[in-house]
């Protein structure tokens, strides 16, 4: 889907656009639906940025989660139509199969904001998403920085993703941190697999390092893959031996950068209460009949053990949106 135009967002601020400052009296009795797939730390920051924006505005937000269930999500968009909210905000569970339903929405009238993920289409009014190239460069770099000053110039990589999940939004993510990565030196991969949620990345972790006793590094294009692998090594009692990088950045994340046992080295953020809360003001704004940029992205935020500091920032940033 080819989208037109982009509007970059500054860290720990919503839309920076007046046309989508919503009136509160405009938005007051406005209904909007707020659909996630899953139930993580990303997703609940998610929901908070929703509610926060959904309250400031005097609107009405229903939340739903469609567990990555395309019948569930579906039928939630169905049930949504029916209740005739003003607006879905959702993150799509496929770009071509969450089309129909959606643009059974966007006919009835219902203004469609997609984030995180997109869906095939023009008829969504916004996306807005994090450059998911941007997430495995940032990470990337890290870890060619590592692997230049504490690996001699020598790696090799295993990376955990989502590709069976979201397979573009996956890719992205891998092999944008893998081509910054083999800037490191000499840098081999030795295993690509998939395992997004943390307990199934224990155990690929854990299979990986059993096959793979050489391998030095292990990517997570996810928080529930990189916490997965971060519990993996421990429990392998490999904690200095073998090192992670992620993407997204949680609490919990920030927490295991700031621990003792050096084991995951760099994860790359992205902004989940912002993307959220500006979501809804989108929608919200184009309720009203005012312009919106049809792309826009969220900056991402590279955290780094080397910088304690940084990471401290961005615990005490999250800590105030909750």
């Amino acid at each position: 889907m080819k989208l037109s135009k982009r509007r970059i967002l500054g860290y720990g601020i919503a839309v920076a656009c007046s046309a989508l400052i919503v009136t509160p009296s405009l938005a007051a009795g406005r209904t909007i639906a707020g659909i996630v797939f899953q139930q993580d730390q990303f997703f609940r920051t998610i929901q908070l940025g929703m509610q926060a924006a959904a309250k400031a505005a005097g609107a009405q937000l229903f939340e739903a989660n469609s567990e990555s269930k395309a019948e569930k999500e579906a039928s939630l968009i169905d049930t949504f139509i029916a209740r005739k909210v003003d607006a879905i905000v959702i993150s799509p569970l496929s770009a071509t199969a969450s089309a129909p339903a959606l643009k059974r929405a966007a006919d009835a009238g219902i203004k469609i904001v997609t984030y995180n993920s997109a869906v095939n289409g023009d008829f969504p009014v916004a996306y807005l998403n994090s450059s998911q190239r941007d997430l495995g460069n940032t990470t990337g770099k890290a870890a060619a920085a590592f692997i230049k000053e504490k690996l001699a110039g020598k790696a090799k990589i295993a990376t955990l993703g989502f590709k069976s999940q979201l397979p573009e939004i996956s890719g992205d993510r891998v092999d944008g941190f893998l081509d910054e990565a083999k800037k490191g030196g000499d840098v081999k991969i030795v295993s690509q697999q998939d395992a997004w949620l943390a307990e199934k990345a224990v155990a690929v972790t854990a299979d990986i390092l059993t096959a793979n006793p050489d391998v030095n590094i292990i990517y997570a294009a996810n928080e529930g893959g990189t916490v997965g692998a971060v519990q993996a090594i421990r429990n392998a009692g490999l904690a200095g031996k073998v090192f992670v990088f992620g993407i997204d950045g949680t609490e919990q994340l920030a927490n295991f950068l700031m621990d003792s046992d050096n084991v995951l080295q760099g994860v790359t953020a992205q902004q989940p209460f912002v993307m959220g809360k500006s979501a809804v003001e989108v929608a919200l704004a184009a309720l009203d009949g005012k312009p919106v940029e049809k792309t826009i992205i969220v900056p991402v935020i590279g955290l780094n053990r080397a910088d304690k500091p940084g990471v401290e920032k961005f615990l005490a940033d999250l800590k105030s949106t909750k």
